[in-house]
């Protein structure tokens, strides 16, 4: 860990379950919950640093993970089927938060996932790839959700501030700029790109919170983007675009 206590990385847990499928609001939404609670046995000063004020000037929360998969399950119409073993991901470019996860599922057997019971077989630790180039291709797992302005052309607000898709005016600099942010809230270098965006995936919703909260919509996307490479690793293991740390924007490995 450096003196700024960066080091992106993530935990793969492989688990089983002897639930046949995921309700649909659970697919995304109890993973904040249970980061937190992990953090909470095993980080947690840290743990409620990071959910009173979050971290750097700007407050953001850095880490993300992915929706469970299973991937032997065969695909049911209309269901979220758990069959098989399953994986699931955490991340974050903070190396003391990865450390209190895996402090705490040292001792913990099995996570609640909601009201479903994974059974933990392994954790891995995963280090973030080097893009020595300073350049990397991120393909999302989960969809980007972004915020715009509500302005038109003119700069006159024309709307509410309201959530935007990739293609429509300002995502682009929308999600530039919140990469940015992230470097500069892990004083690393902010001068990042969006390149280009080489796929689009169909626009999707996904409940988040606990209890059934609202939903956030968006798309899955594959972009480039160029940067320095410690700044490239940083933002692989947190994510793209915002609400991260409620599972959207998590990029494959």
């Amino acid at each position: 860990m450096d003196e700024e206590g960066r080091g992106a990385m993530r935990l793969r847990v492989t688990f089983h379950t002897g639930a046949q499928e995921l309700p649909w609001d659970d697919v995304l939404s109890p993973g904040r919950a249970l980061l937190y609670a992990l953090l909470e046995r095993g980080a947690p000063e840290l743990g409620k640093a990071l959910h009173k004020d979050g971290w750097g000037p700007h407050g953001l929360v850095p880490f993300g993970y992915g929706a469970p998969v299973f991937p032997a399950a065969r695909r049911r119409r209309g269901v979220y089927a758990t069959d098989g073993p399953g994986i699931v991901e955490f991340g974050s470019p903070l190396i003391a938060v990865v450390e209190g996860w895996a402090k705490a599922l040292a001792s913990i057997p099995v996570l609640a996932w909601g009201a479903t019971a994974f059974i933990v077989d392994k954790v891995e630790p995963v280090e973030a790839p080097k893009f020595e180039t300073g350049k990397a291709v991120f393909r999302t797992e989960t969809p980007v959700v972004m915020k715009s302005s509500g302005r038109d052309e003119s700069g006159a607000r024309v709307r509410r501030q309201a959530w935007c898709l990739p293609g429509e005016p300002e995502w682009d600099v929308y999600v530039q700029n919140n990469l940015r942010r992230k470097a500069e809230s892990l004083s690393l270098d902010p001068d990042v790109t969006l390149e280009n965006i080489g796929w689009v995936g169909p626009k999707r919703s996904f409940t988040v919170g606990s209890g059934g909260g609202g939903k956030k919509p968006g798309a899955c996307v594959e972009v480039m983007v160029s940067g320095a490479p410690e700044t490239l690793s940083a933002l692989h293991s947190w994510g793209l675009g915002q609400a991260n740390s409620t599972g959207m924007g998590w990029i494959g490995a």
